[in-house]
This record gives C-alpha cells, sequence and structure tokens, in this order.
C-alpha cells in the first residue's frame, strides 16, 4: 500500500509542472488535429464520440466529463443530447483554461472553432452552425469541478444527484495518472460509482504509451495500456462493453511528444444492480 501511495504521491508531483498551452499544442493541432485528412488522431476521436452518442441508447439529463483537461472536443457531440454537461479536472490550472472559454476570455489556450465546424459537419449541419453550438454548449455546462479518480468518491458528494450521473465521458485520463494497472482499474472503479445503472461510459485512452509530455521538459509517465487489459479492467469494474475501435497511429503522427502507438475508443454501459 505504501508504493502505491508513494507511485500516486509521484505522479502529483509531475502534473505541477502541467502546461495546459503546451499540451494543447502539441496533439490538438496539425497532424494530430487535421481536419483534412480521415486518418487524422483528432477527426477519428470525433466521429467515434458523435456515432456513440447518436445511435439511440444513450440518453438522460446529466454528463460527466472525468478529467478533462484543458479540452472541450469530448462534449461537443454529447452537448446535443444531455441538457447539463459537468466538466471535471485535478489541476486548476486546466480549470481556469476551461472556465477562459466557458466566460468567452482569451487564454483558454486554443481555438475550438474548427473542432466545433467539424463535429457540425458530422451532425449534418452547416459549418457555420458552429456559433449555435458553441452557444449551446456555454449553456449547457454548468460547473467545471476539481475531481481525484484516485479517491473513492471522485467528486463532492453534493456534485451528482443522488441516482448519479447518466453518462459519463473520459478521455486520456485514468492510464495517464495511473502508475500501474492495478491503479488504473481502481481508478475506474471509482468514476463507475458515479454513473447510474444502466448509464453509459465513453472512454478513450492510450495504447502502449508509457510517457508524454505535458509542457517543456516536463514528461509524465503513464500505463501502457493493450486491448485486452483495456476490455478486463472494464468487465472488473463493472461495466459491459458494447463496442472496442482500435486507431494505429501513422508514423508522421508520431511527433515526438509521447511514445503512443494507438488510441482506443470503447463504448460500454453500467450493469445494473
Amino acid at each position: 500500500m505504501e508504493g502505491k501511495e508513494s507511485g500516486l504521491a509521484a505522479m502529483a508531483k509531475c502534473y505541477q509542472r502541467f502546461d495546459p498551452a503546451a499540451y494543447l499544442q502539441y496533439n490538438y493541432t496539425p497532424p494530430r488535429a487535421d481536419f483534412e485528412r480521415k486518418d487524422s488522431i483528432v477527426p477519428w476521436k470525433l466521429a467515434c464520440l458523435h456515432r456513440a452518442f447518436t445511435e439511440g441508447d444513450v440518453h438522460g439529463k446529466l454528463l460527466v466529463d472525468i478529467g478533462s483537461g484543458p479540452t472541450l472536443y469530448q462534449v461537443l457531440s454529447g452537448c446535443e443530447i444531455f441538457s447539463q454537461v459537468v466538466l471535471t479536472d485535478f489541476l486548476e490550472v486546466n480549470r481556469q483554461a476551461l472556465r477562459r472559454w466557458l466566460q468567452d476570455e482569451n487564454g483558454c489556450g486554443l481555438d475550438w472553432t474548427p473542432y466545433l465546424q467539424h463535429v457540425c459537419k458530422l451532425e449534418g449541419r452547416r459549418p457555420t452552425a458552429w456559433t449555435e453550438k458553441a452557444a449551446k454548449l456555454r449553456k449547457v455546462i454548468t460547473d467545471v469541478l476539481p475531481v481525484d479518480v484516485h479517491r473513492p468518491h471522485p467528486l463532492d458528494p453534493e456534485a451528482l444527484p443522488p441516482s448519479g450521473a447518466d453518462c459519463l465521458v473520459s478521455c486520456f485520463c485514468l492510464e495517464s495518472v495511473s502508475p500501474d494497472l492495478a491503479t488504473f482499474t481502481k481508478a475506474l472503479g471509482h468514476i463507475q460509482k458515479l454513473l447510474r445503472p444502466g448509464g453509459h461510459l465513453m472512454l478513450i485512452g492510450a495504447l502502449g504509451e508509457s510517457y508524454y509530455f505535458g509542457g517543456p521538459g516536463v514528461k509524465i509517465p503513464v500505463v501502457p495500456l493493450n486491448e485486452a487489459q483495456v476490455c478486463s479492467s472494464l468487465k472488473e469494474s463493472g461495466f459491459t462493453l458494447i463496442r472496442l475501435e482500435v486507431y494505429t497511429l501513422p508514423d508522421d503522427m508520431r511527433v515526438g511528444v509521447d511514445d503512443v502507438t494507438g488510441v482506443f475508443f470503447a463504448k460500454a454501459r453500467k450493469e445494473s444492480d
């Protein structure tokens, strides 16, 4: 237990130097966010999320994003389904970046316009509808809260209704804050408690990644996962897997800011009590 606690403390220390602007530049600009390319990472993730949210089986009022970081792309499809969206992150610098966008202030770190336009296209709307989507997103996001996935109750008990959230989304969070596979699986079990029985989880994460840079010289360790481990951890944490999709990075997407080999998208449902 002491070793695991010291591992978590070391992870937390790594994140004290996290630079949201640098992280966004590394991962959310071309080539990884090239909307003219079908094999670019970000359009693939957005397509997975769009499909998962629009298949007709996901519904309810409350969507919670676990470990938002300084990003918004992961709720651009869900905001059309849910009337209330809550963003969360462990780091105050990331929560500040999100609040700046919500308040339409400078300094959020990235222009999300191309993302909004791309998701509008996926929805069959004209790209110019992005302003309507941005306005809707600012309306339905009701809070930006602290979260700690390593606590048995990751959010303040008053943050959610007693029944739990209707849907969770979490992208590149659990594997990048856990020192080993057992801790990753335990964290998955912790966030499962935030979800109502029968509610859905949309989980995106890295495959085969042992580190990434969270800023210049800020090397953060990651649990290297494979597909079988993701499926096993979901099952162990009380989820039924609906679909697992895998993206393999082309060579020119390997830009030196991590050693990731692929990305997974999992759509799962919490088993009913």
